[in-house]
């Protein structure tokens, strides 16, 4: 297994130095990570299926193909990165109570948005019907509630690898699904449970173009909000991290 600055250095493409400049606050008890979820308010009702201006935009949906893609960093097939080079237990409580913007891009619909939805310890309903329209199956079109504890996690995870400059959007490859969309994928051999947390809108499939997979995968599950699957892919893209807010666990598909 790499060292830190070894792994930093080789693995991520940039200097070692400048991650390891950058200290982590303290470990937070386990009640850091419960206080934004108790301080978000109930889910806005079943959103409609608009693109309409929401006021607490930072900026509105554009085309994903006017955006430039960073390109995969070489190096992270050769090391194999250290268990605890992102945790999110090492957050204070000031990072959880900051405003919240989450930076998106939907390859399947061509969409970005990027999105204040979290202010002041409430929701921004506008934002999060917005995001929940995003995260809709694209092949139903449908748009369903989404599970904020799932937002709370897809948001920690990109504005924690911020902090390390790492500065792209969170593809979302897989949002909520509907029973007959999550059979299409069964019947056409694409790894979906019967029973799966995407057709209650608690899940996602998501992607960081400069980020490794497993790192990904073991940043999303420190946080300890719900399920982790490794999806491990060759190719350019990559694989991808499935989270959920269902029970802690971890698997590879």
């Amino acid at each position: 297994m790499a060292s830190r600055r070894k792994f930093l250095q080789q693995g991520l493409g940039v200097a070692g130095a400048s991650f390891l400049s950058v200290p982590l606050i303290g470990c937070a008890s386990r009640g850091t990570v419960q206080h934004s979820a108790a301080a978000a308010p109930k889910p806005a009702p079943h959103p409609a299926a608009s693109g309409a201006s929401a006021p607490g935009a930072v900026a509105q949906v554009k085309p994903a193909a006017s955006m430039p893609r960073a390109s995969a960093p070489s190096g992270f097939g050769e090391l194999a990165p250290p268990p605890d080079i992102f945790d999110a237990q090492a957050l204070d409580l000031e990072f959880w109570l900051k405003p919240r913007t989450i930076d998106v891009v939907r390859p399947a619909s061509g969409e970005r948005a990027k999105l204040l939805y979290w202010r002041d310890g409430e929701i921004i309903e506008s934002a999060y019907q917005d995001l929940c329209h995003l995260l809709r199956d694209v092949n139903g079109k449908e748009t369903a509630r989404i599970d904020p504890k799932l937002f709370e996690t897809l948001w920690g995870t990109q504005a924690f690898v911020a902090r390390y400059g790492i500065d792209t959007p969170l593809e979302i490859l897989s949002g909520y699904r509907t029973q007959a969309s999550n059979q299409k994928l069964r019947e056409a051999g694409v790894p979906a449970a019967r029973q799966s947390l995407h057709i209650e809108g608690r899940a996602a499939d998501i992607r960081l173009a400069s980020l490794n997979s497993e790192v990904l995968g073991g940043l999303v599950k420190s946080f300890r909000q719900g399920g982790v699957g490794f999806y491990y892919r060759s190719g350019p893209r990559g694989g991808w991290i499935h989270a959920d807010t269902g029970l802690n666990r971890t698997w590879k598909g």
